[in-house]
Order: C-alpha cells, then structure tokens, then sequence
C-alpha cells in the first residue's frame, strides 16, 4: 500500500550482507516491510521471539536454524534471546562456505541499544543496521505527486500534528488518532517497558515523558526533572536512556570544536514522533497544536527528525555559545563540509545575528532556514529560505547513498 524510503535500503543491504538489524519503534512497520522480502521465490521464515510457540521452535536453535538454508529467516524482537546470537554466528558462517553470502537472517527490534550491542559483539562484520522511522514527510509527497501546494501543506500539517506511526496517520479522523496514540503510551509503559526488565513505575514514566514533551528541544536538565519527580538525577538519566533506547526519544549532541567560544555542552533533547508529543500534552486538533506554547519547539523537532533521516550518515549536533551564537541543527557531511540549520514555524521568518555567528564559527558551507513557506527563496548574507521538503531533497542531494544510485 505504502512505499517507504526504506525498502530500497533493505534489499540493498540484504544483498550485500549475511544479517540485517531492521530497527524502530513499535508499531512502525518493520514486520510489515520484511515480511515483503524474499530471496527468490521461497517465502521467509517469521519468528515473533515474544511467542513462546516461537521460543519452543528454537529450543536446538543451531539445528532448527541450519534447516532453514537458502531462506530469508526474519526473527522479531530477537533481543529477547540474547543467546541466539552466538548461534547465529556460527551458522552464518556456515551458511557462507556453502555458497550464500548474503540475505540470510533478518533481525527486528524495538529495542535499539540492546539488539545493536549484541549484535556488534557476536555478529562484527556479518550484520547491517537499518532505523525504520514513522512516515517521512518526503514518502508522503512521493505518494501523491499531484496535490497543489495548498494541498500540500494540509498534508504536512496533519502529519505533524498526528505523527508519523502508521495507524495514528491512517485513523479516519483526529480523535481517532489521538485514542490510538494514547493507547501507544499506555501499551509501552504498561506492557513493552516491564517486559524489557527494568522496574520503572509507570506513571513515574509517564510523567517524565510529559515533562519532556512540555521541553521539547530544550536542554537537558536532569537535576531539574529529579528535583520534580522526587527521584535523582542517575535515575533519571536511567530512564531518559531507555527511553532513548525504545527510539522515543532523541537527545540531540552539542557541537564540540575549537572555537575559542565557551560552548554549550549539555545536550538537547526531543520526544521523536510530534505525534507523541502532542498526545501526551493533550492537543488533539491543529488549532489546539498552534495555541499551544509547545508549538514552535514540536515543529522544530519534526524537522529535525525529516532531515536527519534524510541523511543518516552525517554527524548531527546543535551549537550554542554563552554569548548567543546559535544554530538549531548542524550537519557535518561524510565529504568535510558542514551545514547550518534555523527552523521557524513563522511563514515570514528571520534569524538572529547570533545564526550568522554560529554559521562563521563552524565554517558552515551553507545556511540555511527551515519554515513553512510555499517556495524557497534567497535571504541576506547567503541565507537560504527553505520549505521543509525543499530542504530534505536538499540533504538528500549532499549526502547520497549507495542504494540511491
């Protein structure tokens, strides 16, 4: 039904490696997109590692697994059996004097840090990684080439207001997606997140996520949130990294270089999906979004997540100074070269001289101004005014990947 960005890159590197980590959040299609490949004409092989039917399946896994030659084997959630990938290992290797190279395992996970932890002990040079993401601005747009500009800019406001997970996207209607989400929330603090093994109290949970939504692109202040929360700031930084790790949340690296300029060096951090933000502050409606103080600082971190999808192999971090320099995102290029990034929910924005200065002190190669404007258009001082899709093609271009050529 759907066309995602990322189905080129998983048979691209499916092609060229033995194991494949297709990883994401919940709900983001990952079954949906492997499920649909296959090696030839034979079906794959679907594991879903949460069924004990699964489990019991894999009780000799080195036998079961070397019976499945010649087939794609999907296993989900497979950092549940951490076990497996020793095993793993070794029939790979086998499976490769016997003639096949690649494609042969793909991995799901929800969880990110743990699956790629065990994967880069046990499978180092054997295994790729892939980050499924929700829906991309730019898939939207692939999909119907023919929408006018008004149009067009319904579509992305209602996908910044909904989010990008599948099924709150496709609800029929602004309430329905709203309950999906808040169903989302629930099922991962009640049931994902214990499953994963920490003892966290879920409203505890609950309350920091929200606090994180009310500071969305703020700078991390963990003895703030512990002070609010009547717990301490390791705790907190516990918990913020699981969340992080569940892809739910992105904290955001200050700049680090030689500037002679005293620096910001806490990091930034966003709630991912704006879908997600905007359910856990109660804002149903586009109207309830744009009368919200949350709102300039949601769009931010949209945009963010559009871009660095666009290019996920350039080094992505913020800059500030103590004396105002700032720019909201800077992208340094696997090429050297470096860009600068202002993202304004005003449709007549403008930046601070403090972005020119941010642009000088990291030798950015080009600046550039992200905003919901119709067309893009040139500013002063080699400024670029840009649209949101306009400037993701514009990454796209600087940072082009092999399964694109």
């Amino acid at each position: 039904m759907f066309n995602r960005v990322s189905d080129l890159r998983l048979s691209w590197l499916l092609g060229r490696f033995p194991a494949v980590a297709l990883v994401g959040p919940r709900q983001v299609g990952k079954t949906t997109m492997a499920l649909a490949h296959r090696q030839g004409a034979v079906e794959p092989l679907y594991l879903d590692l949460e069924l004990p039917s699964a489990r019991r399946r894999l009780d000799d896994p080195e036998a079961f697994l070397l019976a499945q030659r010649h087939r794609l084997v999907i296993l989900d959630e497979v950092q549940r059996m951490p076990g497996l990938f020793e095993i793993l290992r070794g029939v790979i290797d086998l499976r490769r004097r016997e003639g096949e190279a690649t494609g042969q395992f793909l991995l799901l996970g929800s969880a990110s840090g743990a699956l790629l932890q065990q994967g880069s002990e046990s499978l180092a040079g054997r295994m790729a990684t892939l980050e499924l993401t929700p829906f991309l601005a730019a898939e939207l747009h692939a999909q119907d080439v023919h929408s006018g500009p008004a149009d067009l800019a319904r579509v992305l406001q209602a996908l910044w207001v909904r989010g990008g997970i599948p099924l709150s996207w496709l609800a029929p209607d602004d309430v329905g997606s709203m309950a999906w989400r808040e169903a989302f929330i629930a099922t991962y603090l009640e049931r994902d997140i214990p499953q994963l093994g920490p003892r966290i109290p879920a409203a505890t949970l609950r309350r920091l996520w929200t606090m994180l939504a009310h500071q969305q692109g703020g700078l991390l202040n963990q003895a703030q949130l512990a002070g609010s929360l009547a717990i301490s700031g390791q705790t907190v930084g516990r918990y913020i990294d699981l969340l992080a790790d569940l892809m739910l949340v992105r904290r955001l690296p200050p700049w680090h270089g030689n500037v002679g300029k005293r620096l910001v060096r806490t990091p930034k951090v966003y709630v991912r999906d704006s879908g997600l933000v905007h359910a856990l502050l109660g804002l149903t409606t586009l109207d309830q979004v744009l009368g919200h103080p949350v709102a300039g600082a949601s769009w931010e971190g949209w945009v963010i997540e559009q871009l660095l999808a666009a290019a996920p192999t350039a080094q992505a971090s913020f800059y500030r100074t103590a004396r105002g320099a700032e720019a909201d995102l800077v992208l340094h290029f696997p090429d050297g070269s470096a860009w600068v990034f202002e993202v304004k929910r005003s449709s007549a924005p403008t930046v601070s001289r403090g972005f020119h200065q941010a642009a000088l002190d990291v030798a950015a190669q080009r600046k550039l101004l992200v905003a919901p404007v119709p067309a893009g258009y040139p500013g002063r001082d080699g400024l670029e005014v840009m649209g949101v899709l306009e400037a993701v093609e514009a990454v796209t271009r600087a940072a082009p990947q092999p399964w694109a050529r």
